[in-house]
């Protein structure tokens, strides 16, 4: 009787069951959902800057004015080496590149938290929150981007600056930061489910982090008994490579490339199994 009403398993259109594999990205449910990560990334990039007087501006105007600042106070009060790198281009470099990984490294971090009613709910891939992260503070990073660009071709057309072949590497560095960012990002989320106090510490020490990596002085500025512990960062990698690639100065570090890379791909398997092992049982303990 029961079987007559119910049916079997084949008699349904859509059988949800839990995932099985920790391991998996699970791409293809992503992929089917692929309109809600989209309606996400519209939420994400609108929703910053909604009921602001100069909206997307402020997309400009942060970097703008941490570049300024970061001239007046480590360029000329400081007097910071720039590998002969007009000030202005050197900073802003830096900048975009860490703000692209920072704010993926703290919004992910608050995935589960800031969404714990929508996730207690309705079903849909929780990775796909995390995803539309990523491309919501890439199109960020794209403002930011042509921003730089402006800066970059006029210190160009005036002799200063001039890119080699290695700005092939460019996209490779954006993905690499990007990866860096989600894979950080959904370990801490995993955590501050059960160590709330967590939160608090990733936001100190991502500011810490800056001062640890190649955002205001070069690589070739740091003494030698200091500079594998900085190269250890896999930010630094990044940084490197991306100034030499637009600006020639410094020195190509294959090491440091390869090293961040390969720290990524860790980082980011790691934080796959985290995240999906906490997403089963994390509505019982926030």
């Amino acid at each position: 009787m029961q079987e007559s009403i119910l049916g079997t398993n084949d008699s349904w259109d859509l059988v949800i069951e839990p995932k099985k594999n920790v391991y998996s990205l699970n791409l293809k449910s992503i992929w089917n959902y692929r309109d809600l990560l989209m309606l996400f990334v519209r939420r994400d990039f609108v929703s910053v800057f909604k009921q602001t007087i100069l909206g997307p501006l402020w997309f400009v105007i942060q970097p703008l004015f941490t570049t300024l600042i970061y001239t007046i106070v480590f360029g000329n009060l400081a007097n910071l080496a720039t590998d002969g790198i007009p000030q202005p281009v050197f900073y802003l470099s830096g900048i975009i590149l860490w703000n692209y990984f920072s704010e993926c490294l703290m919004k992910i971090s608050d995935t589960f938290m800031v969404n714990q009613a929508l996730f207690g709910k309705v079903y849909f891939p929780r990775m796909v929150v995390p995803l539309s992260i990523v491309i919501s503070t890439f199109l960020k990073f794209g403002v930011q981007l042509l921003l730089f660009i402006c800066v970059y071709l006029y210190f160009f057309f005036n002799g200063a600056v001039a890119p080699n072949v290695y700005i092939l590497l460019l996209p490779l560095l954006v993905v690499n930061m990007a990866g860096l960012g989600l894979a950080l990002g959904l370990i801490v989320s995993s955590l501050t489910t059960k160590y709330k106090d967590l939160k608090f510490l990733i936001q100190f020490g991502v500011q810490l982090a800056m001062y640890a990596s190649p955002i205001v002085y070069p690589l070739s500025v740091v003494p030698e008994k200091y500079k594998l512990l900085l190269v250890l960062n896999p930010a630094t990698g990044v940084i490197e490579t991306f100034r030499f690639a637009l600006f020639k100065a410094g020195e190509f570090n294959l090491f440091a490339f390869g090293y961040s890379f390969l720290v990524m791909i860790f980082l980011l398997f790691v934080g796959i199994i985290f995240f999906n092992k906490n997403e089963k049982s994390f509505i019982d303990t926030v």
